[in-house]
């Protein structure tokens, strides 16, 4: 039998009479899921499949014969073995593969006769061809067969493109090579890669998973090895490097587009009429071709007026070719204008002591993120015009100010004592002349002692070493104080570790818990710790419990240990625990990277510093509660001097030594003044020195005061006021680390309004 080869002419003939099948196809962004058309093509793609391997019975395309070559693009052996027939291989530029060959004689096309010199292939079933779209790139994928035709030209990968549980699979390596994408094996992860330019796909055997530029993705079916060839999902590649396809007859079409990418982007992110504008472009090749030019359309350095901008960029390759343009919208804002400054005063003229309403109107067309008066008193006491301003600063650190004079006239309304204790707002102090308030009678209160075990942990208040600060063993209600500064000279964590050394479980609540720190300024970190366990008194935001198994060891109270303490640094603590088992509690400061329960068992026990105080103090919940009227006359209740209001007493467990607990820090009072009179005024007075924290009273967190400290002896911080009718009033008090004890509360009848 004789074949005549088939000429590079006569095969371009016969090329251009194909005629152009039509496709539908969608596009994928990597960084996007699975858009709805996607899912519609696939499931068509999917379905035919499903069918024609239904009609066919045949799932694995064994009607194919076996390639003999281990080359993966397609020599001219493999199509031998496939076509039965010689092949010429037609190279031009560097495009290669093979072609089948036509005979050119009808008599040569008789059925041959098989002798051992010349055996007959088995005739391979006839595929159904799809004719490439002019102008485009396209690989055309057929079910169950290894038959690949790309551009007119017919290569055959090691196995056949696969269905199964209705999930198409293909040879990876054998697809890649045919789009034209790098491919590589990673030896330790067990990984292979796609690559596409920037983009780097990864596939694991036996897995549903991939990763697209390292994000993990899930795949519909699960990649497989199958005589020695990798086949993964078809699907997996097309949506994450945007591959179009279509499903044609029997075949999958995929338009292997190789134009340019464009993007860009803009800086900054907002844009305003008259700024200058920067522009970072961005193109490349997926072919790996360098970018030789571009084109904008709409572009400009600035802006003039506001409004809305479309801007365009293309790239060219090498090759010529130009992308599809990238568009960006620009919303060009008007220019940020600067603040308005505004306020009134409810009257334009005020008598001395008189008090001065502000209303504050300032505007701007963003927002205003700072404020700041001069001069606003909420009341004058000498006469004459006063000047008030105010200044405004708006989000772009634009500031206008604003000023208005108004008249204080020769006439008396309230003293500066009276108006003070009338008007200064819940929260905030006045002065006065703290030298007459131990003259005022004291409240003759008794008090009850309730159970909770109190750990203060206040010694050594700085640390320079690390360590056990405190250890002991409680049961039932149990308070922490914890309140220590790092000098150890690296960075630390503070742990409180609960052990159940008892034989059965036990269950450890915690119910109150405010943490603050780390802080290089105590009082500030004591002020804020009690503020939020008063916080969680009231929306019980900090309830948990822990399960301790016998023998069992775990962190607790982890508010403190989220956050790294630097040299300097205090962190403040207050807690409420329950459990009905005895727990030992070890409060440790270890090395930031240390794990408290490998490292507990060889950590030492630190000594006292003998200034601070620290011990075991039981029944550290005092209520007072006083039932005669109060009100009618200046009277103070005194807390925390060891007098009228005794110390508790308790150990040292870890040096075996009594030990009482000054200032009586860590105790929760409970105070209830049963009937205070119309128009009482209640506040807050320090007897030893600076005081910060909060108060709770009628279930209000009141500060004291808002911004800072209130000082001894001769400022008070208003806590309450009655008002027209007799009230009963309930204060919650627990002293905040770092302040000074003893405290007053001064309890006096305000004056007439006028």
């Amino acid at each position: 039998m004789k074949f005549k080869k088939l000429t590079l002419l006569t095969i371009l003939a016969l090329f251009s009479q194909v005629v152009p099948a039509y496709t539908a196809s969608a596009e994928m962004s990597m960084d996007e899921p699975v858009s709805s058309s996607i899912i519609q093509e696939e499931s068509q793609l999917e379905a035919t499949a499903n069918k024609e391997v239904k009609a066919e019975g045949k799932t694995d395309g064994s009607s194919v014969t076996e390639q003999k070559e281990d080359t993966i693009s397609g020599t001219k052996e493999a199509a031998t073995e496939e076509a039965g027939t010689e092949t010429t291989v037609i190279t031009e530029g560097t495009v290669t593969g093979t072609v089948e060959e036509v005979t050119s004689n009808p008599e040569d096309q008789k059925t041959p006769v098989q002798t051992e010199e010349n055996p007959v292939v088995p005739e391979v079933p006839e595929i159904p061809e799809v004719q490439p779209l002019s102008n485009s790139s396209q690989l055309i994928l057929y079910y169950n067969s290894k038959k690949m035709v790309q551009d007119g030209v017919t290569y055959y990968a090691p196995q056949p493109m696969q269905v199964k549980s209705g999930v198409s699979y293909v040879p990876i390596r054998a697809l890649v090579d045919r789009v034209g994408f790098r491919v590589s094996y990673n030896n330790t992860t067990k990984e292979t890669s796609i690559i596409q330019g920037d983009n780097e796909l990864k596939f694991k055997t036996n897995s549903n998973k991939y990763k697209v530029n390292g994000v993990s993705k899930t795949m519909k079916g699960t990649s497989y090895q199958t005589q020695n060839t990798f086949m993964v999902p078809l699907t997996a590649i097309t949506a994450a490097l945007g591959i179009k396809y279509s499903v044609v007859n029997k075949s999958i079409v995929m338009n292997l587009s190789t134009k340019p990418i464009a993007s860009f982007s803009i800086s900054p992110s907002e844009v305003y009429a008259g700024q200058a504008v920067t522009y970072k472009a961005d193109g490349f090749s997926p072919k790996g071709l360098s970018i030789i030019n571009e084109r904008w359309e709409g572009k400009k350095d600035v802006f003039d007026a506001p409004g809305r901008y479309t801007i365009k960029y293309y790239v060219q390759d090498s090759s010529g070719s130009w992308s599809d343009p990238y568009s960006l919208t620009v919303n060009v804002l008007r220019p940020n204008q600067p603040p308005v400054a505004l306020f009134v005063t409810d009257k334009e003229e005020y008598k001395m002591g008189e008090l001065i309403t502000y209303t504050d109107q300032s505007s701007d067309d963003e927002a205003i993120v700072k404020t700041e008066w001069n001069n606003n008193a909420l009341a004058f006491f000498t006469p004459g015009p006063k000047t008030i301003s105010l200044t405004v600063k708006d989000n772009k650190g634009l500031t206008n100010t604003y000023q208005k004079t108004i008249i204080i006239t020769n006439e008396t309304l309230y003293s500066l004592t009276e108006f003070n204790q009338l008007f200064t707002p819940i929260g905030e102090k006045f002065s006065f002349d703290g030298s007459t308030v131990p003259t005022w009678a004291k409240v003759n209160y008794s008090y009850t002692d309730y159970p909770s075990t109190l750990l203060r942990s206040n010694s050594p208040e700085t640390v320079y070493k690390e360590g056990i600060v405190y250890r002991d063993i409680a049961v039932g209600n149990t308070r922490f104080l914890i309140h220590h500064k790092n000098n150890t000279g690296k960075k630390v964590k503070m742990y409180v570790v609960a052990t159940n050394h008892n034989s059965a479980t036990a269950i450890l609540r915690t119910e109150n818990l405010g943490s603050a720190g780390p802080s290089t300024i105590a009082q500030a970190a004591g002020k804020k710790a009690v503020e939020r366990y008063f916080t969680t008194m009231q929306d019980d935001s900090k309830r948990t419990a822990t399960t301790l198994k016998p023998g069992e060891s775990k962190l607790i109270l982890t508010d403190m240990s989220k956050t790294s303490m630097k040299q300097h640094e205090i962190i403040s603590l207050l807690s409420d625990v329950y459990c009905d088992y005895p727990i030992e509690y070890n409060v440790v400061i270890i090395d930031e990277n240390l794990d408290p329960l490998k490292v507990l068992y060889r950590l030492p026990i630190l000594d006292r510093d003998g200034v601070h105080n620290r011990g075991t103090y039981p029944n550290a919940t005092r209520e007072i509660t006083y039932s005669d009227r109060l009100g009618e006359k200046p009277e103070r209740l005194v807390i925390g001097d060891n007098n009228d209001d005794p110390n508790l007493s308790g150990i040292d467990p870890m040096v075996g030594v009594e030990a009482s607990n000054s200032g009586n820090f860590g105790v929760l009072y409970k105070i209830t003044l049963e009937r205070v009179a119309p128009n009482t005024l209640i506040s807050f007075n320090p007897r030893g020195g600076t005081y910060t924290g909060y108060a709770m009273v009628n279930g209000e967190i009141t500060p004291l005061y808002t911004d800072g400290a209130v000082r001894a002896p001769n400022e008070q911080a208003v806590l309450y006021r009655t008002g027209e009718y007799e009230r009963k009033v309930e204060i919650l008090l627990t002293a905040a680390p770092a302040s000074s004890l003893p405290v007053n509360l001064l309890i006096a009848p305000l004056p007439s309004k006028n």
